[in-house]
């Protein structure tokens, strides 16, 4: 009888003893963007509650670092990665060593077109959507360019699909006509601008919206338009950047499709414990199955954004996400709150 208790109570620690201490690794693409500052904060918050350490790298858009990044994580024995992919298809041998160590892989906010890597983003086909809405609302009829995203990140593919469902009836229709298009190689706003500038030379400024793919394209896009005095315009954004929700309050942004990085972060670092500890990806909270643009059956998470315009831009800052005053810089008789 002792033995069997005895027995009993051992199998009951191991059951709800702690799970040990886990070192989760985090491969940056390019961590000069304003907004993977507020994502890691919330990573490394998720991860010391979890009693978990954080480790990172940045492969400064260079496809080639991030395997080598990879490659120093995994050396430096890390139990899980998350993996902000540079380039979608380059990244596959990272994805094999990390399998090969038995490392779980988060891919995370960009596709990473393999099964073993879960999948955690924004439902990104709708952000093209939301993008588009809030353009054609404000610019119904007109000449529309398409600042598109990296051409090696499958979001922008999945971002200007979304805008396409809500502009075809209208181009059928010949109330908006699309005179220029073009990929942002590395998503940078520098790159941006000089598309959007060739695009308005090609078309004597005759451009009536610009849906913009993300907000620093949208800065870009900005800059090109203010140059030719055509600031104000219907531009599309996401992201919740701060300098974009400034603008949007300054009136040269129509919307930024704000997805909390701090929710997004924050859920990665949870299930990049869990992986660690062994729990399965079918088994994490909120997963879903879900067959990827090429064919792939992947588990991922999707959270939900939110279109902010001057109509509703008291939701970031009741949300902490922004203060009033970065909000409102150099705004003056603006939307709420920056009246």
């Amino acid at each position: 009888m002792k033995k069997t208790l005895l027995a009993a109570a051992l199998a009951s620690a191991a059951i709800t003893a702690p799970a040990f201490a886990q070192t989760v690794g985090v491969s940056w693409s390019n961590f000069q963007e304003e907004r993977w500052k507020t994502d890691e904060a919330a990573i490394k918050a998720a991860l010391e509650a979890a009693g978990a350490t954080y480790v990172s790298t940045d492969a400064q858009s260079s496809a080639s670092k991030q395997l080598t990044d990879v490659e120093n994580l995994i050396s430096q024995g890390v139990d899980a990665l998350i993996i902000l992919a540079q380039d979608s298809q380059a990244i596959g041998p990272a994805v094999q060593a990390a399998a090969d160590e038995e490392i779980p892989v988060v891919g995370y906010d960009r596709l990473i077109e393999d099964p073993r890597a879960f999948y955690l983003t924004f439902d990104n086909v709708e952000v093209g959507r939301m993008q588009a809405r809030a353009v054609l609302e404000a610019a119904p009829k007109g000449n529309y360019v398409m600042i598109k995203g990296s051409p090696t990140d499958p979001n922008a593919d999945f971002l200007r699909g979304g805008q396409q469902e809500v502009l075809q009836s209208a181009i059928d229709a010949g109330d908006i006509t699309i005179v220029g298009e073009a990929y942002t190689d590395g998503w940078l706003p520098a790159n941006a601008q000089r598309n959007m500038e060739q695009i308005l030379t090609e078309n004597d400024n005759k451009v009536d919206a610009v849906v913009a793919s993300n907000d620093g394209t949208a800065g870009g896009v900005v800059a090109a338009l203010t140059a030719q005095g055509m600031q104000g315009i219907p531009v599309s954004g996401q992201d919740g950047d701060h300098a974009a929700l400034n603008r949007v309050a300054q009136g040269t942004q129509t919307v930024s499709v704000w997805k909390d990085a701090r929710a997004l972060g924050h859920k990665a670092g949870e299930i990049a414990v869990a992986l660690a500890n062994g729990t399965a990806m079918a088994d994490v909270e909120g997963a879903q199955s879900w067959t990827s643009p090429g064919g792939s059956e992947l588990t991922a998470v999707f959270l939900a954004p939110v279109p902010v315009t001057a109509e509703n831009l008291t939701v970031v800052t009741d949300a902490g996400w922004i203060e009033k005053d970065a909000l409102c810089q150099g705004v003056t008789g603006g939307p709420a709150p920056c009246e």
